[in-house]
């Protein structure tokens, strides 16, 4: 009978991104299999101590904030204003997206009190200052923000609790060109990404109902998209036609570079731009 991996030699390798292959090796024997264990992690933790060093002597910055940095340059050059609001958010605005206590999403949401939580989205947000630029700009309006988000995720290769979005979204645009102006967005943050294999889906959301989900090559959900009018937009007195889409930038690093952890591209106490650090 073939052995595998034991939970903790398991658990080692995927903190140090060992590939799928590897995780999945079958041995004849406990001897073989802690043999390779012991050459396969020299290998890995050799090359994280190359990368480390490489960081130190190259780029000095995260690939996260260096994604994040590409990301807003290119949005900027395309006529969008970024904007920067609050990780705070108040119940009522939650209440506003019609995420109550029955949602689906609530019992995914860090209470900081009664009347506030760690925002789970930033389209709250963002509703509450589009509405206001929408009185005051010319239409279309543009804008954007790349922040932190909180949500009570089970811990795996692919959620984390704490994570970074890009929301950018056009309100004003006549409502025959909401498709095409939609797969253009995604199309622009993903080659801002670097990422070239990517498909467009349609979806159904708790939140939006359907949406357009841009998946990669391996199914991946990198981004969701939604337009309007939309029946959450009543709630704001908002009547024009819009179009939005959001990114996770963590799972845009962890497709541009071929990763199967998505905690080695956030942020982390464990990982120094994705290089683990108890090597």
């Amino acid at each position: 009978m073939s052995l595998y991996w034991t939970d903790i030699q398991r658990k080692r390798l995927v903190e140090l991104d060992a590939d799928a292959n590897t995780l999945e090796r079958a041995f004849d024997d406990k001897d073989q299999r802690n043999r390779e264990f012991q050459t396969l992690e020299k290998g890995l933790v050799a090359s994280h101590r190359r990368q480390l060093d490489a960081l130190r002597s190259g780029p000095r910055r995260p690939r996260l904030c260096r994604l994040e940095d590409v990301l807003v340059e290119s949005l900027v050059s395309h006529g969008f204003v970024q904007v920067s609001t609050p990780m705070l958010m108040s119940r009522g605005l939650l209440a506003r997206m019609a995420i109550t206590a029955d949602h689906p999403l609530f019992q995914q949401v860090y209470w900081v009190d009664r009347d506030k939580c760690l925002r789970p989205m930033l389209a709250p947000h963002l509703y509450y200052v589009i509405k206001d630029l929408l009185r005051l700009w010319e239409k279309p309006v543009r804008i954007f923000e790349v922040g932190t988000c909180f949500r009570k995720e089970t811990e795996g290769a692919r959620h984390a609790a704490e994570f970074t979005m890009l929301n950018l979204c056009e309100f004003g645009l006549p409502e025959t060109d909401r498709q095409q102006r939609l797969e253009s967005f995604a199309a622009l943050v993903m080659e801002s990404a670097g990422i070239d294999g990517y498909r467009l889906e349609t979806e159904t959301s708790a939140v939006y109902g359907s949406t357009l989900d841009v998946v990669s090559d391996d199914g991946l959900e990198l981004g969701s998209g939604a337009m309007g009018p939309h029946p959450l937009d009543r709630a704001w007195r908002i009547t024009d036609t819009w179009v939005g889409i959001g990114f996770g930038l963590e799972r845009l690093l962890m497709d541009a570079e071929g990763g199967s952890n998505l905690s080695r591209f956030g942020r982390s106490i464990s990982y120094l731009d994705g290089i683990r650090l108890n090597i």
